[in-house]
C-alpha cells in the first residue's frame, strides 16, 4: 500500500482546503510531519484512518462523525478527505463525507445531510477515472478485503503509536493478549474454547441425565422386586454405576422368576380342591331340588282335592250356558224390536205435542191431508215476496239518490273554493320560475370567468415558486463558473509546468547515435533531468479534462437558468401584476357568486314540475263540478218514479199480509204449520209399524226357549254368558286340569320318589366347603398373577435400562474425550503442564515471530546490545505463554523488558513496532506496505542512538518504502529533509510541504 496524494476540507483543526503530495515527500524515503503542539499532526493521520474506514482511531470517533468537521470551517464549506493510493497494484480515490449540519437554503435554520462515499479507480489504457461504489458498505469492504487488516490493524501497522508498544513492553501477560488477538484475530481459537468448554457441559448433563435416569429405574425395579433388591451408592455421573445396576437387577430377576415357579404349584393344588368341592356342591343340590319337588307336588295335590266340588259346579254352569246360546238370536231380535218401538212411541207423542187441539185425535191420514192443504196455501204467496222484496230495493235506491246528492253537493264546494284562489297559486309560481331561471343565467356568466381566473392564480403561483429557483439557478451558476476559473487556472499552471520541464520530457526519448528532435546533434552530453515536482503530459491532460468538465458544468447551469427564466416570463405575463394573494381572494369571491347562483338555479325544475301538477289540479276539478251537475239534472227525473212505483207495491202488500206485519212473517207461519204436519203424520206411521214388529218377535222367543229346555225365556236370557265371563269360567277349568295333571307326572317320577326316601340334604355344609376351596383359588391366582407382573415389570425395567447402559456407552466416552479436549484447551488439565490456554499458545508463536522480526532491527539500533526473545516461563500464579524478555549481550543476562530505560524502551518498542508490521503483513496475505507512520518517542534518545535508529528507518527504503515520522524534536527537521509542517493559526490549522530537493535548492 502507498499512498500518493490526500485532500483535506474543513476537517479537524483544518477550516480550508489542505492537500498532501505523499509522492513528493517519499522521494527520500524519510520525511517528517512536525508541528506545535494541538496544530493538527495526528489530524492529518486520523483523516488517512477516516477515508480507508470511515471513522478515525480510539476515542477520537465519537457519534455519527459530526465532531469532525472543523470549528474553523465556513458555514457552508462541507467536510471532505479525499485520499489518493496503490494497493494490491490498483490505483484507487477514496472520498468520504461525514455528516453535517449545513444552513437551510431558504429560511433560517439547518438541516442535516447524511454522509457520502465515493471510490473510484484510475484505468491506465483510457487515463481516466471510473467510478467503483458510492455505497458506505461496500466501500469498506472492498478497502479492508484489499489492505487485509482491519481498522485497529492498521492503527497499529501503518500509524504506529509508540506509547503503545512502550506500553505493551511492560504490560503483563492478559494485556498482551488482548493486543495481540485484536492484531491476529485469534478470536476463533477463544471460540474454540468456549465450543469445547460448552460441548463439555452439554455431554456432562447429558450423561448425568441418563445416569439420573437409570438410577429411576433402578428405584422402580427395587419397587417392583419388594424391596428385595439393593440399589447401588454412586451418584449420576460417577463411573460404575451402570454396572451396579444391572447386577442388582439380574439378581432380581432370578429371585421373582423362583418366587412365580412357587405360586404355579399353589395355584394348581388350590384348582383340583376347588374342583372336587363344586362336583360335591353340585350333588347335594340335586338331591335338595328333588326333595323340595316331592314335597311341593303333595301339597299341590291335597289343594286340589279340596276344590273338586267348585270345578264340578263350573262344568255344570258351562253346560247351561252352552244350551241358552241356541235362544240367543231369538233373545236380540226381540230386545232391538222392543227398542224400536219404544223410539217410535216417543217420536209420535212429541210431534203431537206441536200440533193445535183440533189434530189431537187425527190418524196419520188425516194430518196428511191438512199438510197438503197448508203447502197449496203458502205457494200463493210467492208473487207477494217478490213484491215485498222490490219495495225494500226501491227504499234503498232512494237513500242512495240522497246520499249521492249530498256528496255531490261537497263537491261542487270545494271545486268552487279551490278554484276561487287559482289565478294567485298560477302568478307566484310563474315568479318562482322567471327567478331561478335568472339565477340559472348568472351561474353560466360566471362559470365563464372561473377557468381564466384559476390559470392566471396557477401562472401566480408557479411565478412566485420560479423566483426563488432563478435565484437558486443563478447562485449555482455563480459557483459553477468560480469552479470552471478555477480549474482553468490551474490547468493553465500544470501547462506552464510542463512547457517549463518540457527539455527533460524530450531528453527522456534521446537515444545515443539517434538525431535530436530538436537541433539535430547525434551526440547527447548533458541531457535535462526530470525533477521531483515535473509534470508530464498525463498530469496536464488530466487538468485539462478536469476544466472541460467544469466548463461543461458551467454551461448546463447557464442553459438551466435560461429554462427557469423563460418560463418565470411565461408565468409573469399569465399572471399580470395582481399579486398572489389578490387573485387568490377574486378566484374565491367569483367560486362564491358562483355557487350561490347554482344554489338558486337549482330550484328551477322544480318550480316548472309544481306548475305542471297544479295546472293538472285545475283541469281535474274544473271537470269534477261539471260532472256533478250533470249528475244533479239527471237525478231529479229518477227520484219521480221510484215514488210512482212504491206507492203501487204497498196497495199490493197491504191485502198479502193480512193480519201480519209482513208477507215474509206470514210464510214463515205457513211455512212450520206444513213441517209439523208433516212430521206428525211420519211419526203416526212409523209407530203403527214397530208395533206390529215386537208382537211378531215375542212369538218367535217363545219358541226357541221351549225347544232348548227352558221352561220361560226369562230362564234361557239368565243362562247365557257374556264373553268375559264365558273366557273366565273356561280359563278357570283348564287350569284345575293342567295343575291335577302336573302333579301326577311328578309324583310319577322315579328319581324324584327315590329322592323323597332319602335323608333331607345339608346345602349349607356344601356351599360352605365350596365357598372355602374357590377362595384359596383366588389367593393362589392373585399370589401367582403379582409374581408375574413382578417378573414382567423387572424384565421390562432391565430391558430399559440395558437400553440406556448402551445408549449412554458411547455418549461417556464422547464425554471423556471433550472433558479432556477441553481441560487441555483451557489449561486446567494436568497434561498442560504450562497452563497455557489454546489461545495463548497461538498468540505465543504470534509474539515469537513478531520478537525474531523486532530482534533484526534492535540489535541495529542498540549496536548488537540488546536481542528480544520470547519467553513461556509462568508469572506467579497465572498461566504461562505471553512473557517478553529482552537479552543483554553486555551482560550475557536475561531480564524483564519492564527493566529498560525510558530511550531503550523508545526503541526496543520502535523494534517491535516494525517487527508486528512485517508479520500481520504477511498474516494479512502479503500486503505490501510502502507508507509507515510512526508517532512521538524520540525526543528519549540521545544523539548517536538517534542516529542508529534514524539508520535503521532509512534502511526501510530499501524495499520501496516511506517512513513519515511523527515529532516535534527540533534536532530531526535537521537531520530530515523532507517535511510535512502543521502551521497552527487562529483561523485554523494549514500545511506546507517542503521537499528535500527544495531544501537542497535553497541551502545551493
Amino acid at each position: 500500500m502507498r499512498l500518493h496524494r490526500l485532500d483535506i476540507t474543513a476537517f479537524g483543526p483544518f477550516g480550508g482546503s489542505q492537500s498532501v503530495d505523499f509522492d513528493e515527500l517519499s522521494v527520500a524515503g524519510l520525511f517528517l510531519l512536525h508541528g506545535p503542539t494541538g496544530a493538527g499532526k495526528t489530524s492529518v493521520l486520523d483523516a488517512v484512518c477516516y477515508a480507508l474506514y470511515g471513522s478515525v482511531p480510539g476515542a477520537r470517533q465519537s457519534g455519527q462523525g459530526l465532531t469532525l468537521r472543523s470549528d474553523h470551517a465556513a458555514p457552508g464549506t462541507r467536510t471532505e478527505v479525499r485520499l489518493e493510493l496503490t494497493v494490491a497494484g490498483r490505483r484507487l480515490e477514496i472520498t468520504r463525507q461525514p455528516p453535517w449540519e449545513r444552513p437551510k437554503k431558504r429560511g433560517s435554520g439547518s438541516t442535516l445531510d447524511k454522509a457520502q462515499s465515493w471510490l473510484r479507480e484510475y484505468d491506465a489504457r483510457t487515463g481516466s477515472w471510473k467510478d467503483l461504489s458510492r455505497s458506505h458498505q461496500e466501500i469498506g469492504e472492498e478497502i479492508t478485503q484489499l489492505l487485509g487488516m482491519s481498522r485497529e490493524q492498521f492503527c497499529q501497522v501503518v500509524l504506529l503509536p509508540q506509547g503503545d508498544f512502550a506500553r505493551f513492553l511492560r504490560a503483563d501477560a492478559e494485556a498482551r493478549g488482548r493486543l495481540l488477538g485484536r492484531l491476529f484475530d485469534t478470536h476463533r481459537f477463544a471460540e474454540v474454547e468456549k465450543r469445547l468448554a460448552e460441548r463439555r457441559r452439554a455431554t456432562e448433563a447429558q450423561v448425568r441425565d441418563g445416569d439420573t435416569e437409570l438410577l429411576a429405574d433402578a428405584h422402580r425395579m427395587q419397587q417392583a422386586a419388594g424391596d428385595a433388591m439393593a440399589l447401588p451408592d454412586a451418584a449420576p455421573g460417577e463411573p460404575g454405576l451402570a454396572d451396579a445396576v444391572m447386577s442388582a437387577a439380574a439378581v432380581a430377576r432370578s429371585t421373582a422368576r423362583e418366587q412365580l415357579t412357587i405360586a404355579h404349584s399353589r395355584l394348581t393344588a388350590a384348582e383340583s380342591a376347588q374342583a372336587a368341592a363344586e362336583r360335591a356342591l353340585a350333588d347335594v343340590r340335586e338331591v335338595a331340588r328333588l326333595q323340595q319337588r316331592f314335597a311341593e307336588a303333595r301339597q299341590r295335590a291335597t289343594l286340589l282335592e279340596e276344590r273338586s266340588e267348585g270345578y264340578r259346579q263350573a262344568l255344570a254352569r258351562m253346560e247351561r250356558a252352552r244350551k241358552a246360546e241356541a235362544v240367543a238370536p231369538a233373545l236380540e231380535l226381540r230386545e232391538a224390536a222392543d227398542a224400536e218401538h219404544r223410539r217410535a212411541d216417543a217420536a209420535r207423542a212429541r210431534t203431537r205435542a206441536s200440533l193445535p187441539d183440533a189434530f189431537a185425535d187425527a190418524g196419520a191420514a188425516g194430518l196428511a191431508s191438512a199438510a197438503r192443504r197448508a203447502a197449496e196455501e203458502l205457494g200463493g204467496l210467492e208473487s207477494a215476496r217478490r213484491a215485498e222484496q222490490r219495495l225494500a230495493d226501491l227504499v234503498a235506491e232512494r237513500a242512495g239518490l240522497d246520499r249521492q246528492e249530498r256528496a255531490d253537493d261537497d263537491v261542487l264546494r270545494e271545486a268552487d273554493d279551490w278554484l276561487a284562489g287559482w289565478e294567485a297559486t298560477r302568478a307566484a309560481l310563474q315568479a318562482r320560475i322567471d327567478s331561478a331561471q335568472e339565477a340559472a343565467t348568472r351561474a353560466e356568466q360566471l362559470g365563464v370567468q372561473r377557468e381564466p381566473a384559476q390559470r392566471r392564480l396557477g401562472a401566480a403561483r408557479l411565478r412566485d415558486q420560479l423566483a426563488g429557483d432563478t435565484d437558486t439557478a443563478a447562485e449555482q451558476v455563480r459557483l459553477a463558473q468560480a469552479d470552471a476559473l478555477a480549474l482553468k487556472a490551474r490547468w493553465l499552471d500544470v501547462k506552464e509546468q510542463r512547457l517549463n520541464g518540457i527539455a527533460a520530457e524530450l531528453a527522456a526519448q534521446l537515444t545515443d547515435g539517434e538525431p535530436c528532435a530538436v537541433c539535430g546533434a547525434t551526440e547527447h552530453p548533458a541531457p535535462a533531468r526530470k525533477d521531483a515536482g515535473h509534470v508530464d503530459r498525463e498530469a496536464e491532460e488530466r487538468a485539462l479534462a478536469a476544466y472541460q468538465r467544469a466548463e461543461e458544468r458551467h454551461s448546463e447551469q447557464e442553459r438551466r437558468l435560461g429554462t427557469v427564466r423563460e418560463a418565470l416570463a411565461a408565468a409573469t405575463a399569465e399572471a399580470g401584476d395582481a399579486s398572489t394573494e389578490q387573485l387568490a381572494e377574486a378566484a374565491e369571491e367569483l367560486e362564491r357568486l358562483y355557487a350561490q347562483a347554482r344554489h338558486a338555479a337549482s330550484v328551477l325544475h322544480p318550480a316548472h314540475e309544481e306548475l305542471r301538477r297544479a295546472e293538472q289540479e285545475h283541469e281535474r276539478r274544473t271537470a269534477v263540478r261539471q260532472e256533478a251537475a250533470v249528475r244533479a239534472a239527471s237525478r231529479v227525473g229518477h227520484r219521480d218514479r221510484l215514488d210512482r212505483e212504491r206507492v203501487a207495491l204497498e196497495e199490493e202488500l197491504a191485502q198479502a199480509r193480512g193480519a201480519l206485519d209482513s208477507v215474509a212473517a206470514r210464510a214463515a207461519q205457513l211455512e212450520r204449520q206444513v213441517r209439523l204436519l208433516t212430521d206428525a203424520a211420519d211419526a203416526a206411521r212409523v209407530a203403527e209399524d214397530t208395533a206390529q214388529r215386537l208382537k211378531d218377535a215375542d212369538a218367535r222367543l217363545a219358541d226357541a226357549a221351549f225347544r232348548a229346555g227352558f221352561d220361560t225365556p226369562q230362564a234361557a236370557a239368565e243362562a247365557l254368558l257374556d264373553d268375559a265371563a264365558h273366557r273366565d269360567l273356561q280359563r278357570r277349568l283348564d287350569d284345575w286340569q293342567a295343575q291335577e295333571a302336573a302333579v301326577r307326572a311328578v309324583l310319577a317320577e322315579p328319581d324324584t320318589a327315590a329322592a323323597a326316601q332319602q335323608p333331607p340334604a345339608d346345602l349349607a355344609v356344601a356351599e360352605q366347603a365350596a365357598a372355602l376351596a374357590a377362595q384359596r383359588v383366588r389367593d393362589a391366582a392373585s399370589a401367582r398373577d403379582a409374581a408375574a407382573r413382578r417378573c414382567a415389570d423387572l424384565d421390562r425395567l432391565s430391558a430399559r435400562a440395558a437400553v440406556s447402559v448402551r445408549r449412554l456407552a458411547p455418549l461417556r466416552e464422547e464425554y471423556d474425550r471433550v472433558a479432556r479436549l477441553a481441560s487441555l484447551t483451557a489449561g486446567t488439565s494436568a497434561d498442560n503442564e504450562r497452563k497455557m490456554r489454546l489461545e495463548s499458545y497461538v498468540l505465543a508463536a504470534r509474539l515469537e515471530q513478531v520478537a525474531a522480526a523486532a530482534t533484526v532491527r534492535l540489535l541495529r539500533m542498540s549496536s548488537g546490545r540488546y536481542t528480544l526473545v520470547h519467553s513461556d516461563d509462568r508469572a506467579g500464579r497465572g498461566r504461562s505463554g505471553l512473557g517478553l524478555h529482552v537479552v543483554d549481550a553486555w551482560t550475557g543476562r536475561e531480564r524483564d523488558t519492564a527493566t529498560l530505560s525510558g530511550g531503550e524502551t523508545f526503541f526496543a518498542s520502535l523494534a517491535l513496532a516494525l517487527g508486528l508490521a512485517d508479520v500481520v503483513t504477511d498474516e494479512a496475505g502479503g500486503v505490501r506496505l510502502d507508507t509507515l507512520f510512526i508517532d512521538e518517542g524520540f525526543g528519549s534518545l540521545d544523539d548517536q542512538t538517534l542516529d542508529e535508529v534514524l539508520d535503521v528507518l532509512d534502511s526501510l527504503r530499501e524495499r520501496d518504502r516511506s517512513v513519515g515520522i511523527v515529532s516535534h524534536v527540533a534536532d530531526l527537521r535537521r537531520r530530515i529533509h523532507a517535511q510535512l509542517e502543521v502551521v497552527k493559526g487562529r483561523a485554523g490549522s494549514s500545511l506546507k510541504v517542503r521537499s528535500a530537493a527544495q531544501r537542497a535548492a535553497r541551502q545551493g
